[in-house]
């Protein structure tokens, strides 16, 4: 009996399954077992034909494949590759199950690349479990991204079998690296500076500028509160391109989203950005499905942005869901057939109109709404909810004179700047992320910082949440300020970005 190994998915991760293959006497016969999807079992034919048009005679026997675990369900046409070399291979003296085969056929023996192949690759060298694996050529530029694994590429079925009999085959690609800037600190990070949208174009709202740049340098959740056309959707969408360099380990995360996101990685130091309309089922953000658990908005922004534009409009259900992605940075979605737990550690932003018509705070616009479709409009939003945003910002009025303040490129200086600071004080998680222990540890408070929010716990009855999270965004501002020790000044303007 002869074995090789493969991979399908399990949740978000890949779960390694043995091709095993045994040849015995009895009608002749082919067949594969081990709760096999059709797109596996439709593979029979294009296995057949492909050794066929390599000059392989079937033998008279009955051929039996077997994937192991039996009790795991495989997916997927990259497990073609494999099979026919069990079979073709059958016969040899020599060992291959240290050798992981990925790639579908064509009818002519042709290996071709499966949407389903860098995540599963990247997922196996996350896991350390694989060190060298046989792939289509076509693939070779994308997964010459995944460190710690020899690749060789294959055009033909032939050319498998020969990497497999043969000795003298060299892996096909050598170690990478990004071509964008980086500095290294506790690891190596690459920085994205390219700003394709500027804050440049955002002209006034200074306050919601800096609130942006504090989101930024920490990761807080932020809350934008605004007219229609105050810049809003402008602030959100620019706040991608200032946010924390990434290293190589993140940048291959994220291009692992977006391939489970039916996109092209992009292997580029940029932080998703996920915007979800308000209409979109629950499903669709969060994740699920009868059988096979997919991955929704939610997880796909792990790392990343996720924004709620026109935020009270989405469902009650979906807003209080939210609450525990926000808080526990992983959502678990539980069906009859699968449990399947995703990281979704994100930085959220929610933009909103002041009242259901959004004139409530223009100066020129007269406000359709009564006290009670207003008060309705704001009860969507939870006092949980909110207890999890950290920057509550409300735009100001828009003037025909107003000018921009600081560029994309200069805030995001500032932002690396903090994360230097970050780094080199010890954290390994940014500002915003920090558990209460390394609350008490890092954000150490001055004599005037401590009984000004002694003052504001009694006054405002603020939860012990409200509290860790106003001493986590005074962090981030005393870092900005490249303050050792947070000052009164830091918990004042910390305090100012509280919900009224």
């Amino acid at each position: 009996m002869k074995k090789i190994s493969c991979a399908t998915y399990e949740g978000l991760d890949a779960k390694v399954v043995i091709v095993e293959s045994t040849l015995t006497k009895g009608l002749p016969s082919f067949s594969i077992v081990g709760m096999a999807s059709s797109s596996i079992n439709e593979s029979k034919e294009r296995v057949k034909s492909a050794l066929l048009s390599n000059e392989f005679k079937f033998p008279p026997k009955r051929i039996t494949l077997s994937l192991v675990p039996s009790d795991v369900k495989k997916d997927g046409s990259h497990f073609d590759l494999s099979i026919a070399l069990m079979i073709a291979l059958n016969e040899e003296d020599d060992e291959f199950s240290d050798w992981f085969v990925f790639g579908e056929l064509g009818l002519d023996g042709s290996v071709r690349e499966n949407g389903y192949l860098y995540p599963l690759l990247l997922s196996l060298a996350n896991q350390g479990i694989t060190k060298k694996a046989i792939v289509p050529y076509e693939s070779l530029e994308k997964l010459s991204k995944i460190p710690n694994i020899e690749f060789y590429g294959v055009k033909t079925l032939s050319e498998a079998i020969d990497v497999l009999k043969s000795d003298e085959y060299m892996p096909s690609l050598s170690e990478f690296d990004f071509p964008y800037p980086s500095y290294t600190l506790d690891q190596k990070y690459y920085v994205y500076n390219k700003y394709d949208e500027d804050f440049s174009d955002v002209k006034g709202q200074d306050v919601a500028k800096r609130a942006a740049l504090i989101a930024a340098c920490g990761m807080h959740n932020i809350l934008l509160e605004g007219s229609p056309g105050s810049g809003k959707s402008m602030i959100a969408q620019r706040l991608r391109y200032i946010l924390p360099p990434l290293n190589k380990s993140e940048i291959l995360d994220i291009a692992k989203l977006e391939s489970l996101d039916d996109k092209e990685p992009s292997f580029k130091p940029l932080r998703n950005f996920c915007s979800p309309h308000h209409t979109s089922t629950s499903a669709s953000i969060f994740g699920g499905g009868s059988y096979k658990s997919r991955i929704g908005e939610v997880g796909l922004a792990n790392g990343g942005i996720l924004f709620f534009d026109e935020l009270p409009h989405f469902s009650k259900s979906v807003l209080e869901a939210l609450r525990e992605p926000m808080q526990d940075g992983k959502i678990k979605i539980s069906r009859v057939n699968s449990k399947v737990i995703y990281p979704a550690d994100f930085l959220f932003i929610g933009a909103m109109n002041p009242c259901p018509c959004g004139n409530l705070l223009d100066e020129s616009k007269e406000c359709r709404c009564n006290e009670m479709e207003i008060q309705r409009y704001k009860n969507r939003l939870s006092e949980p909810f909110l207890d999890r945003i950290d920057l509550n910002v409300v735009m100001s009025q828009i003037n025909a004179d107003d000018k921009a303040s600081m560029s994309s490129r200069q805030m995001h200086q500032r932002v690396i700047d903090v994360h230097h600071i970050i780094k080199k004080r010890g954290q390994k998680n940014f500002n915003a992320k920090l558990s209460d222990q390394e609350v008490d540890r890092y954000c150490v408070l001055d004599v005037d910082a401590k009984d000004t929010l002694d003052m504001a716990i009694n006054r405002f009855a603020l939860s012990f949440r409200s509290i860790k999270k106003i001493q986590k965004v005074a962090r981030t501002i005393a870092d900005i300020d490249a303050s050792e020790i947070i000052n009164k000044k830091h918990i004042l303007e910390a305090l100012s970005y509280r919900k009224r």
